[in-house]
């Protein structure tokens, strides 16, 4: 087994406390399943490569954790989401019994490392169908109002781009929260930065 990488013991020690059995579990077996994996930070989440190509990824949330495969349609036969919701093929993740079981996840693995050692390439994921457009609230269609830049990205953006923006800022509880989230969301559009830019490829 490769050494561990202490930013990923750093990373499980500060997730939220569900989080921290499902990640150190989904270590376990990944290394259980492929001693050759290596650990690695990619997009600021804890990731798996073997033989110098990315494995899987895991990576937590403040209500959910996640776990996906880079060939993760290959790997699994469905497209992302699983569950429904969140990143990767198994849904958000809020506790061990979310995942599929031990044996099941070893197969996921060893058919990941089949599929580099075979030098297949990825195969993008099957588009999901397109959400429909949400309404724009009035506090974000005030703030874009004021930034050229952040206006002229979130109206160049696919609707679905856009509702994640609608969706993280409307879905804010406090409204302290969500004055931060619309401070942040203008800054990221003038950046031209889709939401989830953080977690996109490079």
């Amino acid at each position: 087994m490769t050494p561990p990488d202490p930013r990923i013991d750093a990373y499980i020690a500060k997730s939220a406390e569900f989080a921290r059995p499902i990640l150190s579990h989904l270590r376990a077996v990944v290394h259980a399943a492929c001693p050759e994996a290596e650990e690695t930070l990619k997009w600021g989440a804890p990731s798996f490569t073997y033989r110098g190509r990315i494995l899987c990824s895991m990576a937590a949330f403040k209500q959910h954790a996640s776990f996906g495969f880079w060939q993760g349609v290959q790997v699994t036969g469905n497209g992302p989401e699983v569950g429904g919701e969140g990143m990767g093929q198994f849904g958000k993740l809020t506790r061990l019994s979310d995942l599929p079981g031990k044996r099941e996840l070893t197969g996921y693995i060893r058919q990941a490392m089949t599929l580099i050692d075979s030098g297949a390439k990825r195969v993008p994921t099957r588009a999901a169908a397109p959400r429909a457009p949400l309404e724009i609230p009035d506090d974000l269609a005030a703030a874009l109002k004021k930034n050229a830049k952040a206006r002229a990205t979130f109206d160049g953006f696919a609707p679905s781009y856009r509702n994640d923006y609608i969706e993280w800022i409307t879905e804010a509880r406090r409204e302290d929260t969500r004055q931060r989230r619309l401070e942040q969301a203008v800054e990221w559009l003038a950046e031209g930065k889709s939401r989830n830019w953080k977690y996109m490829k490079c």
